[in-house]
């Protein structure tokens, strides 16, 4: 099970990142662009320009490089969204829109782990050493115990929270692991500043017109 505290997750944003973190970084590429399976270690070793003894030395396995991958991102997006849900907010539409920038924003900038999120949930064949629809479980039940705390007190409309959770986070995820598809479709840049500035605006004021008593 992934440590959740955060206190990993930055060092990927390091200006001088060790050996270990460059290893992470460049498997999060090589994994979202061809798998799990169409990874292999010499693929992440060249991301890195280290050989394959080496890149051995700091992991022992590729499933054990998967698994820190996750481990590293998963860490960073829960305790960003996590912060956000507990600072202090004047009423409960701006605790909505603050978690949903969060997100967006962690998901802007981490599309790649986006994109192998999105592998891993389609894939019956797990190479984590947890389970990752668990792991969110928790974090996404108190999200559900919020909303209806706020409906039940008349400040949202009532809902199905569930079914409003998962709307959300499919829209969004859906998004930017489809980046290249909608490319074609929409004959843009999906990711262009412009572009994800109306995505924002769009899914904010979908979930206020849903939300608003």
């Amino acid at each position: 099970m992934p440590n959740t505290d955060g206190a990993e997750a930055g060092a990927l944003g390091d200006d001088n990142p060790s050996t270990r973190e460059l290893i992470i970084r460049a498997a999060r590429g090589c994994f979202a662009d061809s798998g799990f399976e169409g990874t292999s270690l010499n693929d992440i070793a060249a991301g890195v320009g280290i050989r394959r003894p080496s890149l051995l030395h700091h992991f022992p396995s590729k499933d054990a490089i998967y698994g820190e991958v996750f481990e590293v991102a998963l860490s960073d997006w829960i305790a960003q969204v996590e912060r956000a849900a507990s600072g202090e907010i004047m009423n409960g539409w701006e605790q909505v829109e603050l978690v949903l920038d969060v997100s967006f924003q962690f998901f802007r900038h981490n599309s790649d782990f986006v994109r192998i999120m999105r592998r891993e949930a389609i894939d019956t064949n797990s190479h984590l050493g947890f389970d990752l629809g668990a792991t969110i479980r928790p974090h996404f039940e108190r999200a559900l115990d919020w909303f209806e705390r706020e409906m039940t007190a008349g400040r949202f409309r009532r809902q199905d929270a569930e079914q409003l959770m998962l709307t959300g986070y499919g829209a969004l995820l859906s998004y930017f692991s489809d980046a290249a598809f909608l490319d074609g479709l929409l004959d843009r840049d999906p990711l262009s500043d412009d572009s994800l500035h109306r995505l924002l605006e769009h899914t904010r004021s979908l979930f206020a017109a849903t939300l608003e008593p």
